[in-house]
């Protein structure tokens, strides 16, 4: 039997290239953001997710993101920002991410969707026993990692989970714990209701209602996007946004260059977006640039995470993070600490005229981690070096 195609909108809006580039600048709460002035909590809230990642180079992804758009704002102060007053859960979306607390009832179809499944990739030798013997232990003691639980590990290789972290994760995907925090980089594990608000605590809403809620925001995030941008910011699957794109109040539009029909949120086009933004390094898992496809496809850049690559093979270097400057990605960077010298290890330029804001986003980065210092090690020219380096001397 075979599927057939979904229906393709017709669109009622032709936006430029260029329009489209600033408005997914826009969504992403880099010109013109309402939530701007609500600091690290607004910029969740306007983002709908932030992505958890185990590097920390400058420092972690997820402090990278609010500096990105805020500029130096204390790195104690995001992570209070975000876990503290019940504001935010931890759960799968785009990845592991940082969601807003309110976002807890919208995905219900995914723990649903778990449950059902009966087991993550690891299997429970018990998991009537050991499900329970977790629940006990936190509805005694209260919130608690794994470690304290009782071990992550069982003592073989690094992904050989113990039982008791096998069975705290299952009862994460499945809704009956709740990650409040990250303490040393281990999940911190609570009760539901001890970390839900009551008006929030509940998995009423039906898979259909769900997946609207997260069409609908994913196309608020992005601004306008294609049916695989909109499912890829929550990973839902094409034929779940198929079925409710219509419901989602995101208008039909069609982009200039792009070959697949697109969606845009109708707030994106109520007005052109106006303002400048921060010259800055992103994150490789900011959202602005997390799917790569797209990123090729606004701004004409490709980009990679080559943390996974065998160095040999590296082109742009472990963490290269792309440099935001003028509404374009005008190069990009792999950077280190040593001591209190952030080193540049390879750089590589799109523009001569990049050299400057290069400098600028590397000098900045550097006061913000601590750092007194910035040595340029590597480009993907001599000239290129040269020129950041002159750049960062007149700074």
């Amino acid at each position: 039997m075979t599927t057939a195609a979904a229906p393709q909108p017709t669109p009622t809006v032709s936006l430029s290239a260029d329009e489209a580039r600033r408005i997914a600048l826009r969504a992403q709460g880099f010109i013109g953001a309402p939530d701007r002035r609500g600091g690290v909590r607004g910029v969740l809230r306007h983002l709908g997710a932030v992505q958890l990642d185990t590097i920390s180079v400058l420092a972690r992804s997820h402090e990278l993101i609010p500096y990105a758009r805020l500029g130096a704002v204390g790195r104690p102060a995001v992570e209070r920002a975000y876990w503290s007053d019940r504001h935010a859960f931890e759960y799968w979306s785009h990845a592991a991410c940082i969601l807003p607390i309110e976002e807890w009832p919208h995905f219900a179809f995914r723990r649903r969707a778990r449950r059902a499944r009966g087991h993550r990739w690891h299997v429970l030798r018990d998991k009537e026993l050991s499900t329970k013997a977790v629940l006990d232990r936190l509805r005694a003691e209260g919130p608690l990692t794994s470690t304290e639980l009782g071990g992550a590990k069982s003592g073989g290789e690094w992904f050989e989970w113990s039982e008791t972290k096998i069975a705290v994760e299952w009862l994460l995907d499945t809704g009956e714990v709740v990650c409040t925090e990250r303490r040393g980089w281990k999940r911190v594990y609570d009760l539901p209701e001890r970390a839900v608000p009551d008006a929030l605590l509940h998995d009423d809403l039906d898979d259909r209602e769900c997946l609207r809620r997260l069409v609908t925001l994913a196309g608020q995030s992005l601004g306008v996007g294609t049916r695989a941008d909109i499912a890829d910011y929550h990973r839902l699957g094409g034929e779940q946004v198929d079925a409710v794109v219509e419901e989602s109040g995101l208008v039909p539009v069609e982009v200039e260059g792009w070959s697949k029909p697109a969606w845009a949120a109708p707030e994106a086009l109520a007005a052109p977006p106006r303002g400048r933004h921060r010259t800055t390094l992103l994150s490789p898992f900011d959202s602005l640039v997390w799917d790569r496809p797209r990123t090729e496809r606004i701004f004409g850049f490709t980009h990679r995470l080559e943390a996974y690559v065998p160095k040999p093979k590296r082109i742009h270097g472990y963490f290269a993070m792309p440099l935001l400057a003028g509404g374009r990605l005008q190069g990009r960077v792999d950077p280190a600490r040593e001591g209190t010298t952030l080193v540049a290890r390879q750089l590589s330029l799109t523009s001569p005229k990049a050299a400057g804001p290069m400098a600028q986003a590397l000098r900045e980065a550097a006061s913000w981690v601590g750092c007194d210092a910035v040595r340029v090690e590597r480009a993907a020219s001599p000239a290129e070096a040269e020129s950041v380096r002159a750049e960062l001397a007149a700074l």
